[in-house]
């Protein structure tokens, strides 16, 4: 069966352009909520066909305030030494990471905002292609980074983040920036991020309009690295 499971942990941050990408070619989505009781319970580390684990304003080092992280990063660690097709966004590649033995840390900036990814010679071999600076600007949203974790190969940084992209196997690829968000949910952020942006001296109407330059582009490019890697990482599997 070609079923995803989509782990949450904010309501507004799902796969946004990436689901119709999955739609398209038959795939069933499933969301699954982080905090959901019973997390391994609820979804065997090897049963789905694809694995993505999404965003969220929390840290990978503070299960003391969300004891589900554990389980998480559980699950993760069985799937991706199983070598089974993983996607992680933001939070999600920074549980990648550390359930493959990287450090994840507070890195003292906060990165939000629209910039191209500068991408490495594996990165350019790589379905990232599709997204490289010259065709289209990314979604920044974090202040967390992570060390490159052993086994892993970098793909992309950027001037602030060294660590954007890294792939495990063939099957397994963690992505620091968001390449998801789309239209209206764009505005979702805005508000159920207010905090974060406040704080981080972020103009509002900056973001709004780096959404409506780059919006359409980054669908776009997203889109078609989304299938290449699909097609590399789960259609064989």
């Amino acid at each position: 069966m070609k079923n995803v499971v989509a782990i949450q942990h904010v309501a507004f941050e799902h796969l946004g352009s990436l689901e119709a990408v999955l739609v398209e070619q038959g795939y069933t989505v499933h969301y699954l909520p982080a905090w959901a009781s019973g997390l391994a319970a609820q979804v065997k580390a090897l049963e789905p066909k694809l694995l993505v684990v999404l965003g969220g304003p929390i840290g990978v080092y503070e299960e003391d305030r969300y004891p589900f992280l554990h389980e998480e990063k559980a699950l993760l660690e069985e799937r991706l030494a199983a070598g089974k097709a993983t996607l992680g966004i933001c939070l999600g590649a920074q549980l990648m990471a550390a359930a493959l033995g990287g450090e994840v840390y507070a890195s003292g900036v906060k990165e939000i905002g629209w910039s191209p990814l500068t991408l490495t010679s594996a990165g350019q071999d790589s379905p990232l292609r599709f997204l490289s600076g010259e065709l289209a600007d990314v979604l920044h949203w974090h202040g967390d980074t992570f060390t490159l974790p052993p086994g892993a190969v970098h793909l992309a940084s950027t001037p602030m983040c060294a660590n954007q992209a890294f792939s495990y196997g063939p099957r397994a690829l963690g992505l620091q920036f968001h390449l998801e968000a789309e239209g209206e949910q764009i505005e979702h952020w805005l508000v159920g991020h207010a905090c974060e942006i406040a704080g981080a001296g972020v103009d509002v109407a900056a973001l709004r309009r780096g959404a409506q330059r780059h919006g359409a582009a980054l669908q776009q490019q997203a889109r078609q690295f989304f299938s290449a890697w699909l097609a590399q990482a789960v259609q064989r599997d």
